[in-house]
């Protein structure tokens, strides 16, 4: 049933790469090597006209994960006194709050339940009652459940009141629209192994140049420092420490082959169908979705799991990997959920021999009733 000899990776990340991209890691690079230092030059251009940020924006790189540049962005756009307001709608929105506590930054939340999306009006109420606020932080798309918050709506209302906007896109750059020209924010952080169809390694943030200039000393971190990284990659082209060259090159020939497909329109478009499909075929199995249509990212989708006393999470996984196919437990706490992702590089046949396997398996565990777990 698997269409390669690994595994489909059906997660918002890691995910299942190419072949030319695996490829490209075969070679070895110098760190200080002019063509290295190229290689980084050209993909940091290109990152930033994703976002159509030519001329206002600028791409900083870092290594590790997102998390790490997260991290990094928090604590050098945010000064010491600043105060961050987190609508927090999902497990890595409660993470960007926990950054906050970790760097002594004051940090508000609005609690929304997973199945929710972020509402602008919530965002100007508490930005009204409290102008000691400075930035806002908003996950794009809340991969917890895999709901969409409403990105254009939230950077107006940053705007209009003067705030800095700091996107978390780790999970929709480069497959959900985000337009520099007509949405303000000051950064938008995202990662190598997530819709770029890269590997797991390095993160990147695109931030305002002229957000990124006041923000010298700031940074609580000598390795986290984006003001640091960013001076010194101007001024000689180079990474300040040793950089994840295979992931670097990885990522480089990723970019290529996303723009030969067609950019945005087209990797978005291909990912839309993965997840209509996916929804229509497990509703046919009797799998509800957990996310409201109007809400769900074309990312991953939280599924309700079957109320039957033959399932366990646990054995499923195990007996749809069999079948080729990793899925990923669910992130909610008061229900019963797992999450199959829309992305990756795996063709029109993953999605339909992903149900398939499900299917199979659950007939295999002998789960009778498909009357998925009531939301409480």
């Amino acid at each position: 049933m698997s269409i390669s000899a690994d595994p489909i990776l059906l997660t918002p990340g890691p995910l299942t790469t190419s072949r030319q991209t695996k490829e490209a890691m075969l070679k070895d690079w110098g760190s200080w090597d002019g063509d290295f230092n190229a290689m980084t030059t050209r993909l940091r251009e290109r990152l930033v006209a994703i976002v159509f940020g030519e001329g206002t924006h600028e791409c900083v790189p870092l290594q590790g994960s997102g998390t790490f540049s997260v991290e990094a962005t928090l604590g050098t756009l945010v000064p010491k006194n600043g105060h961050v307001l987190v609508p927090s709608n999902g497990a890595y929105c409660q993470r960007i709050a926990r950054i906050c506590q970790y760097l002594k930054r004051r940090c508000t939340t609005i609690d929304y339940s997973e199945d929710q999306h972020v509402l602008a009006s919530d965002v100007e109420k508490a930005l009204v009652s409290d102008p000691s606020i400075t930035h806002v932080a908003l996950v794009h798309c809340e991969t917890g459940a895999g709901v969409l918050n409403p990105l254009d709506d939230i950077a107006q209302v940053a705007a209009r009141f003067g705030k800095g906007l700091i996107v978390d896109a780790m999970s929709s750059f480069g497959a959900v629209q985000i337009d520099a020209r007509r949405t303000p924010f000051d950064a938008v952080i995202a990662a190598s192994g997530k819709c770029l169809e890269g590997v797991p390694g390095m993160g990147f943030v695109i931030i305002k140049r002229s957000a990124l200039e006041q923000c010298a000393a700031n940074s609580h971190s000598l390795a986290l420092d984006l003001y640091d990284q960013w001076v010194y990659m101007n001024k000689t082209a180079q990474w300040r420490y040793t950089p994840p060259t295979h992931v670097v090159a990885a990522l480089d020939c990723a970019v290529e082959q996303y723009l030969q497909e067609g950019g945005l329109a087209s990797r978005g478009a291909r990912y839309a169908r993965n997840c209509k499909v996916l929804i229509e075929a497990m509703a046919k199995l009797g799998l509800k979705s957990y996310v409201a249509p109007d809400i769900q990212a074309p990312i991953i989708v939280t599924f309700l799991a079957p109320n039957d006393p033959h399932y366990d999470f646990k054995t499923f996984y195990q007996e749809v990997k069999k079948r080729g196919y990793l899925l990923y437990p669910g992130k909610l706490t008061s229900v019963d959920t797992f999450r199959v992702g829309c992305i990756g590089h795996f063709g029109e046949a993953g999605i339909p021999g992903a149900v398939a396997a499900i299917a199979e398996t659950l007939k295999l565990m002998g789960v009778a009733s498909l009357a998925t777990s009531s939301v409480t």
